[in-house]
Order: C-alpha cells, then structure tokens, then sequence
C-alpha cells in the first residue's frame, strides 16, 4: 500500500460524496442508503477540515492559531446540527450535543486509554489541565441539569422563562469558554502541550495558508452538502429502525461528526502522548457544551423554525452527569491504564442501550 494512502485512508471514503449525491437526485434511493452514503461522506469531509484547520493554525501563530482550532475544532458537528435545526429537528440536535459531549468523554478517551494502554502500562497527563478539563465539563453538566429541574418545578406553564433561562445560561457558557480559551492560551499555556497538532500536516502536506483555507471552504461546502441528505433522510431511517430521534443523535450523528477527531486521539495515545489524546478528547467536549450548545441556542432565533432551548431529556442529563464523573474520578491521579479504558467504553455501550430502548414519548 502506498505510504500517502496508508496515511490517510479516510481519504478512500470520499468516493461516497458522488455516490450520495447520485443516490438522492439521480436514482432517488431509499432514504436508509442516502443516509449511510452521506454519513461514510461526512467522515473524511470533518477529517479535511480537521487538517486544514491545523495547518492554518500553524502558519498564523501559537495564540491565533490556538483560538482557530479551539473556534473550528468542532465544526463539522456544528455544521450538522444547524442543518436539523432548520429542519426543526430540536431533539436531534439537542441528542447530537449530548452524544458528542459523552462519546467524547466516555468512548473517544476509553478507546485511548485502552488502546494505549494496552502497549504501555502506565501513561500520565498532566494533572492540573485535566483537573480543569474535569471542572469545566462539570459546569456543562449544571447547564444541563438546570432547565430540567427548572421545567420539573414550572411545568408547562412558563415556556417563554425557559428560553429565555436558556439564553441567560448560554451567555454565561460563552463567556467562560472565552475564559478557558485566555487560560489556556495566554496564562497557563505551558499546562497544555501542543503534540495534539503533531499530525495535523499529513491530509494538508505540502501547501500553505492559501491552499489550506481553500480545502476548508470546499470541506466545509461538502460537509454543509451532505448534511442536507443526512438530516433529509434520518427521520425516516429511524422509523424503519424503529429507532428515536435521541438516539440516532446522542450515538450515529455524534460518531458520524467525531469519527475524524476519535482516530486522532488513539493515534495519539498509541504514540504514549497521553496530554494530546485527553485534549483532543474532553477538549472537543468542553467546547460542545460551552460554545456550540450556546450557539445554536442564539441561531435557533434565526434559523430554526422556533427559539430551541437547553432542557434536555432525563436520561441525556444523567449521562452527562455519569461521564462528568467517572472522568473527574479519571484524571484524579494523572495516570491512565487500559482497564480505565474499558470501564468507560462499558459506561458508554450501557448509556447507548439506555438511549435505544427509550421510548418516543420520552422526548
């Protein structure tokens, strides 16, 4: 096998971009093979994106090119779930937040732990990042758990106060993860290694700042393409599934959104660069909840067909509180090992049963 195609074998699944496009206009498939074609096309589409992003951080500097990757690191996701937002498909996009915030946490970093574990016995972080890691996924799980237990205690009775809560608390996300980015990138930078960012040449190898904002827009362009057959297509894959919208979000968008940034962070761990792989982990977490959850709370008002705001089901609540935990308990000691690894990977397949089996009215 060549060496540029070992490298980058997400690349092969491009081939899915025209065979998605053929499916929905030319054959007018089924929408389940529309969805699967698009979904295997928005894996090395956020891959690309990924890799630009990075290479363009590299040529702007340390601090412009850390609040580049920092903005942009979750893009593809975002991207997806403004699409269902138009839609008006808010328990999607509301499931694909959760998925990515506890996928990260709990199957991303698990898979790491495990994978490197596996080769290393022991392989350390640096404890005081990760126990700010730690805090602020904490803070994602109170703005959770709040407009829950503020709809539990007024009902239906006060729909207006809960989008409004629901901006107030998206505001107050903004502006601590504004606050995490000054921290890590100006006050305590020499808590966060940039190791995260040693592969981010190889899909990007060999072009400069122009070549690489060009691979973002037309990236970006086929992410935003694709997501349209995606999003068109999944509300009747789910019914011949006989799957609900909470779960198609919290596990396949999620995956689908992730898939890129999850080989990245084994890859990592695999190389014993334990600081890179919780980074690009629980760090793609914290920015879900902090920054793209409050976004698309703000573009709901815009886009979306009415205002959406944080209230989250139940069990989406208590699975972001469960993965806040176990992964606070985690970065406790600094240290990780590979059966760290597989009490998270349980965690999660037990949570994704949870979400299979939750019934329609649930949401």
């Amino acid at each position: 096998m060549p060496v540029w195609l070992k490298d980058n074998w997400l690349l092969l699944l491009l081939v899915f971009v025209p065979v998605a496009l053929v499916l929905e206009h030319v054959v007018h498939a089924a929408p389940l093979a529309v969805f699967l074609a698009s979904s295997a096309a928005i894996i090395p589409l956020a891959a690309l994106m990924g890799r630009a992003t990075e290479r363009l951080a590299e040529q702007l500097g340390e601090g412009i090119g850390g609040l580049l990757n920092a903005t942009f690191g979750n893009a593809a996701e975002l991207i997806i779930a403004i699409v269902a937002l138009r839609a008006g498909y808010f328990d999607l996009v509301k499931a694909s937040i959760t998925g990515s915030i506890i996928g990260n946490v709990l199957l991303v970093f698990g898979a790491s732990a495990l994978w490197g574990g596996i080769k290393y016995e022991r392989q350390h972080f640096n404890q005081t990042a990760a126990g700010l890691s730690s805090t602020l996924l904490v803070l994602s799980a109170i703005s959770l758990f709040i407009p829950a237990i503020f709809h539990l205690i007024v009902g239906n009775t006060a729909a207006v106060s809960e989008r409004t809560l629901s901006v107030e608390i998206s505001v107050v996300l903004i502006l601590t993860y504004v606050a995490s980015l000054f921290f890590s990138l100006r006050t305590h930078k020499h808590l966060y290694v940039g190791e995260a960012g040693d592969h981010s040449a190889e899909l990007t190898h060999g072009g400069g700042s122009g070549r690489a904002v060009a691979l973002l827009l037309a990236a970006t362009a086929g992410v935003a393409l694709m997501s349209e057959l995606l999003v068109g297509a999944v509300e009747a894959t789910a019914e011949s599934f006989g799957m609900n919208q909470v779960f198609v979000g919290v596990i396949l968008v999620a995956l689908i959104g992730n898939a890129a940034e999850h080989s990245s962070a084994i890859l990592m761990a695999s190389r014993n660069k334990m600081d890179a792989a919780i980074t690009i982990a629980v760090g793609s977490s914290i920015q879900v909840a902090l920054f793209v959850a409050p976004v698309l709370v703000f573009l709901s008002y815009v886009v979306a067909p009415q205002p959406m705001d944080l209230r989250f089901t139940t069990l989406e609540v208590v699975a972001v509180g469960i993965s806040v935990w176990i992964m606070t308990l985690v970065a406790q000691d600094g240290e990780s090992h590979w059966m760290e690894g597989v009490q998270l990977l349980a965690v999660y397949t037990i949570l994704a049963f949870a979400f299979f089996w939750l019934p329609g009215g649930a949401h």
